[in-house]
């Protein structure tokens, strides 16, 4: 179940203090941001995109990469399929989650489970933008000319339990997210970048079906 969990919070779905988030500084406006956040957010009803994912072990020199495919859907509908190097697929929709690997597949009710909710809720919020209304977190947001940052850090013990920080790169143009970052208590981290963003584009219910 822990490693079903870890898996998981891949899809939510980039450390504590200022100086940490080299090139950002405090959001100086932070209520005007939240609020073009959230506005520019709810006009993205769909999202289809390639994601690179990086997950560094302190106990490997070399970072693991993985490549796939991501698509969103509102209001909660997210599929993430992995392609190299292996085939891996997780599929979110409503409060079902599917996950395939290799031949195993597991299927999982998120009501069954509290902590499944909340990390759906943290998928969910991350791409809707209301991210920083998320009560489970303490959060700050960071600027610069390209970018917003959003620091989340767990206040909800269960989550603590998984990560330290979770810090989630915003693009100014169209607010969509490009990175997300999950920190784990132990120092390792898995990092998510997406690339060839399509906003809002026609994406056929079939793609998040739940097998």
């Amino acid at each position: 179940m822990r490693k079903t969990i870890l898996t998981f919070l891949t899809l939510i779905s980039v450390l504590m203090a200022t100086a940490q988030h080299k090139g950002f500084q405090p959001v100086a406006d932070m209520n005007g941001f939240r609020n073009a956040f959230s506005t520019a957010s709810a006009a993205i009803h769909s999202i289809t995109s390639n994601f690179t994912q990086e997950k560094n072990l302190s106990l490997l020199s070399e970072k693991i990469t993985s490549k796939g495919k991501f698509w969103f859907k509102k209001e909660n509908l997210v599929r993430m399929e992995y392609q190299q190097p292996f085939n891996y697929l997780m599929i979110i929709n409503g409060n079902n989650v599917y996950i395939k690997d290799g031949q195993q597949e597991n299927r999982i009710s998120v009501k069954s489970n509290k902590l499944f909710q909340k990390i759906n809720k943290i998928t969910i919020d991350c791409v809707k933008g209301t991210v920083l209304s998320n009560t489970d977190f303490k959060t700050k947001a960071f600027e610069n000319s390209q970018y917003y940052l959003i620091e989340m850090v767990p206040v909800a013990k269960d989550l603590k339990e998984f990560f330290s920080m979770i810090l989630v790169t915003v693009d100014r143009k169209d607010y969509s997210v490009s990175k997300i970052n999950m920190i784990e208590q132990g120092g390792d981290n898995t990092l998510i970048s997406f690339q060839q963003k399509e906003i809002n584009t026609t994406i056929a219910d079939a793609v998040f079906a739940v097998k």
